[in-house]
Order: C-alpha cells, then sequence, then structure tokens
C-alpha cells in the first residue's frame, strides 16, 4: 500500500500567513500538520512508499522538511506555481499514483489533524475489498451543502454519493481521507475523459461508487480541517490549551 498526500494548494483563507508558506507544514505544538498525520501512519499502516503532493512555489520548502525524514518520503511537484493554474486534487492523486500503480492507495489532504489513527479505517477497508471512504454525522445545512454527502445501507455500502449538493439528502458527510484500491485509483482518466470535477476529490468519489460498490468507515474521533484562522486556533486551543 502507498500513502498520498494532497498537499498542492495555495490556502488564500489564511493569507497572508500561507502567501509564501505551505499550510500543511504550519506548527500545532512540537508538530506540523503534516508531520501528525506521518507520524501516525508510519507507526501504524507502515505504506510501502509515501508521496507528498505539492506545487511548485512550495515544492522547495517541503524538500527542506523531507530531509528529516530521509527516503521515507518523496516530494512530487505537480507543476503548478498559482491558484489559478492547480491541477485539482483528482489530478494530483492520478500524478502520485502513477508512480506506484499496482499499489492500494491511502489519500488524505494535509492540512488535517486527526484525534484518532488511521489504522483503523485502513483495516476496515481491507476488510471489505473494496475503495472507502470515512464519514460522520453533520447537521448543518450550509455545511452539507459544502462537502460530500453519503447515504449508507446497514453493511456501510455507499448508496448514494454527491459532492456539494443544493438539497442533501443525507446527514453523512466525507472528509478528505480515501482508501482506494489499486484497480480503482486507475480509473481516474477514465472519470476525467467522462467529465468528473477535478478540483475536489469528493467527485472522483462520487462517480466512482456508481460504477463499483464502495464503503464508509464511521470516524471514532475528531478530525480539524485546518481551513481559516478559525480552524487553526481551534487546533491550537485543543492541542496546546491555548
Amino acid at each position: 500500500m502507498q500513502c498520498i498526500i494532497l498537499a498542492a494548494g495555495y490556502a488564500t483563507r489564511l493569507y497572508p500567513l500561507t502567501e509564501h508558506f505551505p499550510k500543511p507544514l504550519l506548527s500545532v505544538g512540537n508538530y506540523t500538520i503534516l508531520d501528525r498525520l506521518l507520524n501516525d501512519i508510519r507507526d501504524t499502516v507502515r505504506p510501502q512508499s509515501v508521496t507528498v503532493v505539492t506545487n511548485r512555489r512550495f515544492a522547495p520548502l517541503f524538500e527542506t522538511w523531507r530531509k528529516q525524514h530521509g527516503d521515507a518520503v518523496r516530494i512530487l511537484d505537480d507543476g503548478t506555481d498559482s491558484n489559478e493554474t492547480r491541477l485539482g486534487a483528482v489530478r494530483d492523486i492520478d500524478l502520485a499514483y502513477r508512480l506506484h500503480p499496482d499499489e492500494d492507495a491511502l489519500v488524505m489532504a494535509g492540512d488535517n489533524i486527526l484525534d484518532f489513527s488511521l489504522a483503523g479505517f485502513v483495516e476496515f477497508a481491507r476488510l471489505k475489498g473494496t475503495s472507502c471512504v470515512m464519514c460522520h454525522p453533520e447537521t448543518n445545512p450550509e455545511r452539507l451543502r459544502k462537502t460530500a454527502v453519503i447515504t449508507l445501507d446497514p453493511d456501510s455500502r455507499i448508496t448514494s454519493y454527491v459532492e456539494k449538493p443544493t438539497d442533501p439528502q443525507g446527514t453523512m458527510v466525507v472528509p478528505p481521507f480515501y482508501y482506494l484500491t489499486a484497480k480503482d485509483a486507475g480509473r481516474i482518466p477514465e472519470a476525467l475523459a467522462q467529465g468528473v470535477n477535478p478540483d475536489a476529490p469528493g467527485f472522483f468519489g462520487a462517480w466512482l461508487s456508481g460504477v463499483t460498490p464502495m464503503h464508509a468507515w464511521r470516524m471514532p474521533g475528531r478530525r480539524y480541517d485546518i481551513g481559516d484562522f478559525k480552524t487553526y486556533a481551534e487546533a491550537l486551543v485543543t492541542f496546546l490549551g491555548r
């Protein structure tokens, strides 16, 4: 299994803090956001490779960070240099997946912090034998319209999956953490050729759930999505007490 960490965004909502510095390398206590993810991944699921996909602007900073991890981590520059020219997360996943096309892929956004281990998610996906997503309940209608919403059967199989629905039909939402089988990850070019929006991984997830069975694992804890100054402050308070 390979791990793909998406870190090619430009974090414009955190300007000027992230105007010249990548959001995943912001510190929360003694660790960067990215290190908190990586520490859990290496200690529990032990992937055969870890690829951090970033952009041309921030690639040198990630390379400097990578030196503390040696050859265990690879930095992949997607060639873009502005928010307007970004490839989109789906194309970035495809770019990284091609490095190890015979392996399943644990995919995640590099700007999230979890207060639980990903080991349970990987174990669930391997048990089901399908591509899987994580999910958690959400009742705020505004938030439901800004994310991916799914419905499930009693066996946790996804029965509907819509990214950014105008009229949400469920209350289970999908954060940017995915387990893609090698076969399913290889279908990204097919999905893009059919017009799938490359901006968010949820658009590919929605397409994929319509052509093959997928399951969802309910998160046992909380996720901190560092998207703006408010959520960054919440993470600092939670993990540092200030």
